[in-house]
């Protein structure tokens, strides 16, 4: 994997990226800060699909949206064929928006309950001033094709159709303005697993058809596992350990990497996995442990655990891990 992208330049780089929301009380003042996203590197290249998993809370979800800038970051750089968009004023973002789409968690939500989806779909390349309008409605009735729906459902209303159907509309609508990157933030966690199956196989044909590259988010290692050529793994803001996905799943280095594989059940009764029970609760991203952020859950911490913060090592084929016990 790590000589397939070696002599790739990356389409996104990620550097240092840090996100951090303001605690306030009742009048106002700053009280702390809940550093969701802390010092988040990676890149991503060209028709890759990059696997970003964790538990609950982690930071996933708001990495990709601080990527978009939907909301802001507190600091750090991301790079876009070798352009900072964090420095860009909106104007001059315009065009990377273009370029960068994104696929959100809810299905529902993320569609105007009072527009027809014709509309939604259509509404990013008016935006971008794609098109005349005949030309706009034949693409949106080719994209509805393209994912699976019929062109006669172009006048219907997003509570018309069903959760996987909706998921299907929000791809439309990141497609319509024929993105390189497409942020996919939980696409498929509210759908039922054949649902699951079907809108994961269309991310796939459409990714060879377009050849757009993807940030699949998601807390299933089952499901990023089948989509994903590497996998970045999240833990309170930070990317602990990152590889290509067979190497990860062969040969996790990280103790939770290594819990997180313990926990996916085994589709065979006769066969069994030792579990990996982590103690304790996950800390609060507002009160953040000293040295490594693992170390309170960790079954091998070390005294220097508790007070250095471990350095990203490179491995072999691309392996990173953040760990004292491979320093």
């Amino acid at each position: 994997m790590e000589q397939q992208y070696e002599k790739q330049e990356p389409l996104l780089q990620v550097k240092d990226l840090q996100k951090h929301f303001r605690i306030t009380n009742p009048l106002g003042k700053v009280t702390g800060h809940v550093k969701a996203v802390n010092h988040v590197t990676f890149d991503l290249f060209e028709k890759e699909t990059l696997g970003l998993v964790g538990e609950s809370g982690c930071g996933k979800s708001t990495t990709g949206r601080t990527i978009l800038r939907l909301t802001e970051p507190t600091s750090g750089t991301a790079l876009y064929k070798g352009q900072d968009i964090f420095s860009l004023k909106e104007k001059e973002f315009m065009p990377v928006r273009k370029e960068m789409q994104m696929i959100f968690q809810d299905p529902h939500s993320s569609l105007n309950p009072k527009k027809r989806i014709g509309f939604s779909i259509e509404e990013p390349m008016k935006i971008q001033g794609i098109g005349t309008k005949t030309e706009r409605t034949d693409k949106a009735m080719d994209l509805l094709h393209k994912v699976g729906l019929r062109k006669d459902q172009y006048d219907r209303y997003p509570h018309e159709f069903s959760g996987g159907q909706r998921q299907r509309i929000g791809l439309a609508r990141a497609l319509a303005v024929t993105p390189k990157i497409i942020i996919c933030d939980e696409p498929v966690s509210a759908l039922d697993v054949s649902i699951q199956s079907q809108v994961m196989n269309l991310l796939q044909e459409l990714q060879e058809e377009f050849g757009q590259a993807y940030l699949f988010i998601a807390h299933d290692l089952s499901v990023v596992r089948h989509i994903s050529d590497r996998i970045g793994v999240m833990y309170l803001g930070n990317i602990v350990e990152l590889a290509p996905t067979d190497q990860l799943f062969q040969n996790p280095l990280h103790p939770y990497t290594q819990a997180l594989l313990s926990a996916i059940p085994i589709p065979n009764p006769r066969r069994k996995r030792e579990r990996i029970v982590m103690k304790g609760d996950v800390p609060s991203p507002a009160n953040l442990p000293s040295g490594c952020v693992f170390h309170t859950r960790c079954p091998y911490v070390m005294d220097r655990c508790k007070s250095e913060v471990p350095t990203t090592i490179q491995g072999a084929n691309g392996h990173q891990v953040a760990c004292h016990l491979h320093m």
